[in-house]
């Protein structure tokens, strides 16, 4: 089969790899219909990620129909079309009992496209397949679909529930990109009393004004200002970071309230400074975290119910083939104006195995 393929920092390729089997009876094997390319992609490209060993098939986002499965799997089969999720579980360990399934230690986690071959390729191995992948309904889109398999649930989860947005807060997400744009969208389920956006560029602010912010700001223009002026000198109750640079986090840090909350959900490759002798009298909670997708199912229904606004998130749309240059046009995001890019392709018949 095709496949990205990590060869090091900087290096990658669209090249012939072998097709994946199931390996363990918990396993499923899913081809991939449509995929997309996530900012800790191009951290792993960037070598910020040495735990991803060059030979490695990049991706941990993906929609597929199911072609085989290992004898132990008992809720999908072959012919299924399935999400697969960014996280697996193996459902057992003392944190998958406690839905942290990013932290399993069953084999799980974040492994895809990781520690294991992932997800960018016409084929994929999914691991623990009971827990790691979700049946879609008829009424779902596949192209809305795949953005369930990590953004929403991280902004959600790290982001929204882990920063505890409250009806009438005022929320700061410091990043407009993916991620942070499904911040702003599921941030707004809490009904805040406004939503401020910061960012870089101003395609980005304006898909954050479509997708709810009642205002906008770029670094440059004292984004901290704006937050004390709509607030009366206070701070925002809930500041999201969604960079994953030292300036964003420490800007964060200078926009909560006394008693406010931090969620921080961007990468973080380098150092941040934590400005204690500013912070330990104002009562901030800082919190971080890898999705742990258990909020997959509902964001799904809601999906399914057209109560997210996932499409237009999608700003690019390519053929498999051009994996290479779908990379390209995300990672220069602030000239292409890219938000999410998808990969998609078209089959005329389903080979399945063990069926």
């Amino acid at each position: 089969m095709k496949a990205l393929v990590f060869h090091g920092p900087g290096q990658s390729a669209w090249e012939d790899v072998p097709d994946p089997d199931v390996v363990d009876a918990t396993d499923a094997v899913v081809r991939v219909d449509v995929v997309t390319i996530c900012g800790t992609d191009l951290h792993i490209l960037n070598g910020d990620i040495p735990e991803v060993r060059p030979g490695t098939v990049l991706g941990h986002e993906a929609v597929g129909e199911v072609v085989e499965v290992g004898s132990d799997v008992r809720t999908v089969r072959p012919g299924d079309r399935v999400l697969v999720s960014c996280i697996t579980a193996c459902g057992r360990c003392r944190f998958c009992r406690e839905a942290m399934y990013g932290q399993c230690h069953g084999g799980g986690g974040w492994i895809l496209g990781h520690l294991i071959n992932g997800t960018q390729a016409e084929f994929v191995r999914v691991p623990h397949a009971d827990m790691s992948l979700h049946v879609l309904p008829g009424t779902v889109d596949s192209r809305d679909a795949v953005l369930l398999a990590d953004i929403f649930p991280t902004a959600y989860e790290v982001g929204v529930l882990k920063g505890r947005v409250r009806p009438g807060d005022t929320v700061a997400v410091v990043g407009a990109g993916p991620v942070g744009l499904a911040a702003i969208a599921t941030a707004g389920l809490y009904s805040p009393e406004r939503i401020i956006a910061v960012d870089l560029a101003p395609t980005r602010l304006d898909a954050a004004k479509h997708l709810g912010a009642d205002a906008v700001a770029a670094p440059g223009e004292g984004p901290d200002e704006l937050v004390a002026d709509l607030t009366d000198g206070l701070g925002a109750d809930v500041v999201i970071e969604a960079v994953g640079e030292p300036e964003s986090f420490e800007l964060c840090t200078r926009m909560v309230r006394p008693g406010g909350h931090v969620a921080n959900i961007g990468v973080h490759s380098k150092p941040a400074t934590l400005h204690l002798e500013d912070l330990w009298i104002k009562n901030v909670t800082i919190t971080t975290g890898l999705v742990d997708t258990h909020s997959t199912p509902t964001l799904l229904r809601m999906m399914a119910a057209g109560r997210l606004p996932v499409s237009s998130l999608i700003t690019h749309t390519f053929p498999p083939d051009r994996m290479e240059e779908a990379y390209d046009v995300f990672a220069r995001a602030a000239d292409t104006g890219a938000l999410k890019v998808i990969l998609g392709q078209q089959h005329d018949a389903l080979l399945v195995k063990g069926g």
